[in-house]
């Protein structure tokens, strides 16, 4: 009996052993030279479209004579970084755009915050309606709604408020950011609120001290999208803000622009490449703060 039960495991582990091995599918990269070589000329293609933008601001801001093409040939100069590193053409446009970003930012999480947490801990009736709504509302353009809400202000008397202005920026601002904050609250189980609120904690303390704690990636995300938005904002700033001295970088880097169509192009050049440093710096700080990235990976453990 016992020769008959180790004969047929011989046999039957014989033949699992001749058997095919399947053939796991799964994801990998192209193997064939021809697909090889299309890959990689797209991505050269995508990088040569970012590229050679930046390389002209690089090269137009260095050379003594700009213009829409620039030779690597002739005179290298700093004339232009000096020539707009002054308070009125750079370091006051520059405090105006930070305190207009900055400003609607903070508004624009406070706010969104506030207005996702019922929409992801709560269940009501009519929630993803309301979640549809606010994201269609992101689709109207700004310039449907500028000319009432410009008659609004002038009525108020507010047009040339950098408090309005920021008020109706985080307005534009806060439909897509309560999307996105909502989303991110979903990720927080309930069960570590649950825990608090059997401790006596309200709804504002939960949300205080557990759930924006453990979304300080999430928050981080809405804040420099937020921040980054505005600080590219041209349309809001031109027609609500008229004194010069309050307008934002956005703004006044059309005076590089001349009335007769002459362009500074050097000047310009430096002042574009100076104008997007702060964001570069922003993005490198949280980066490095909340650990080289913005994902959610392992940050619920525990």
């Amino acid at each position: 009996m016992s020769a008959t039960v180790s004969a047929g495991a011989t046999t039957s582990s014989a033949a699992v052993e001749h058997q095919p091995r399947r053939r796991v599918l799964g994801i990998t990269s192209p193997r064939k030279l021809p697909t090889w070589i299309l890959a990689h000329l797209a991505l050269l293609l995508v990088v040569a479209a970012f590229l050679a933008p930046m390389l002209w601001l690089i090269f137009g801001s260095l050379h003594a004579d700009s213009a829409l093409t620039v030779e690597l040939g002739g005179q290298w100069t700093l004339a232009n970084f000096v020539a707009v590193m002054t308070p009125e053409t750079l370091w006051l446009p520059l405090l105006n755009s930070f305190l207009l970003s900055a400003g609607t930012a903070l508004l624009t999480v406070v706010c969104s915050a506030l207005a996702a947490y019922p929409l992801s801990r709560y269940s009501m009736r009519f929630r993803r309606t309301f979640l549809y709504t606010i994201v269609f509302s992101t689709g109207l353009p700004i310039t449907a709604v500028m000319v009432p809400v410009y008659v609004l202000f002038a009525t108020f008397a507010i047009t040339d408020s950098r408090v309005a202005t920021i008020l109706f920026m985080s307005a534009t601002s806060l439909p897509f950011a309560i999307w996105m904050m909502k989303n991110f609250m979903d990720g927080v189980p309930v069960s570590l609120e649950e825990a608090a609120w059997t401790d006596g904690a309200g709804w504002f303390d939960s949300l205080r001290g557990i759930v924006l704690p453990l979304m300080a990636p999430g928050l981080a995300v809405v804040s420099i999208f937020v921040f980054v938005q505005q600080w590219g904002d041209f349309f809001i700033p031109f027609v609500i803000l008229q004194s010069p001295e309050k307008q934002p970088a956005s703004v006044s880097i059309y005076t590089f622009f001349s009335s007769y169509g002459a362009v500074a192009y050097g000047q310009l050049a430096a002042f574009s490449i100076l104008y997007t440093l702060p964001i570069i710096a922003l993005y490198g700080v949280l980066s490095k703060a909340l650990g080289g990235g913005f994902s959610f990976a392992g940050g619920l453990k525990g």
